[in-house]
């Protein structure tokens, strides 16, 4: 598995990650002017949509349930400017995304056999924390939460400010033992401001995994890093702010079930 994914657009939907390429998810980008529209079949997966600029108008039809439009989702011009807005789409479902404005967005899914309702993720239902402090503090965005109905999926945005780390203390996803940790892969999507910064993120596995590795990746604006495992803190160059959408999905579905690196978990009490 090829864990960094460079930037690349060539025409206005690209797959970034194929189906199959993790066990879960699966992702992509997709860039609409103003007036056009995309549509797409959900199957048997559900979907997190992440409006990282423009405005949208999103058309649901699901099997067994009431057609749901939602209109002007999302109005920030960047991913720099504002909470996420977000939406949830169901399983058996038909999609049709109509642009209001120019507009950027990402599109997750993975597997799912319930039948959730659909839902719009924005405003007052972004839960927004500030997390850590000196040089590693950050602002956290979870949207798709637990108190929204889905089977795998979590979704959220994180910003770092130039020159601070996140994701720190180093933690990891990757081992059932409950209630501590639960088995969740993730993806990260990095967007860097100015475009021309960069960043690093550190992935490593613990001790004793015998398909252990330790790598270093640089992260410019458009990168995306695969996470099927592993401890993977996040540092931004200096006058560079960092943005990262984070997906996760697994058996379970706990926000929060991760453990740290115990090397390095004493700088909460610090």
């Amino acid at each position: 598995m090829n864990r960094l994914i460079k930037a690349h657009q060539n025409g206005k939907f690209q797959q970034v990650i194929a189906p199959g390429t993790m066990r879960f998810l699966d992702f992509g980008t997709l860039k609409l002017e103003k007036g056009e529209r995309h549509s797409l079949e959900t199957s048997s997966r559900e979907y997190v949509i992440d409006i990282f600029s423009g405005a949208l108008t999103f058309s649901i039809s699901t099997v067994g349930r009431q057609k749901q439009i939602y209109t002007s989702i999302g109005k920030r011009s960047d991913v720099f400017s504002g909470p996420p807005a977000m939406c949830y789409i169901p399983p058996k479902s038909q999609l049709e995304i109509k642009a209001e404005s120019a507009a950027d967005l990402g599109i997750f899914s993975a597997p799912s056999s319930i039948q959730a309702p659909s839902a719009v993720l924005e405003g007052s239902t972004v839960i927004t924390n500030h997390v850590g402090r000196e040089n590693w503090q950050r602002t956290v965005y979870s949207a798709l939460a637990e108190n929204v109905p889905a089977e795998r999926l979590l979704a959220g945005e994180t910003l770092n400010p130039p020159g601070n780390w996140s994701s720190f203390p180093p933690h990891k996803h990757d081992k059932p033992n409950p209630p501590q940790e639960a088995v969740l892969e993730e993806v990260y999507y990095f967007r860097v401001k100015p475009a021309q910064g960069f960043g690093f993120i550190w992935t490593y596995t613990a001790p004793g995994d015998p398909a252990g590795f330790s790598d270093v990746f640089v992260v410019q604006d458009g990168d995306t890093v695969l996470l099927p495992k592993g401890y993977h803190p996040v540092v931004g160059a200096p006058g560079y702010q960092l943005q990262y959408t984070w997906v996760l999905a697994g058996e379970e579905r706990r926000y929060g079930a991760w453990a740290d690196d115990p090397n390095h978990s004493w700088v909460k009490n610090a």
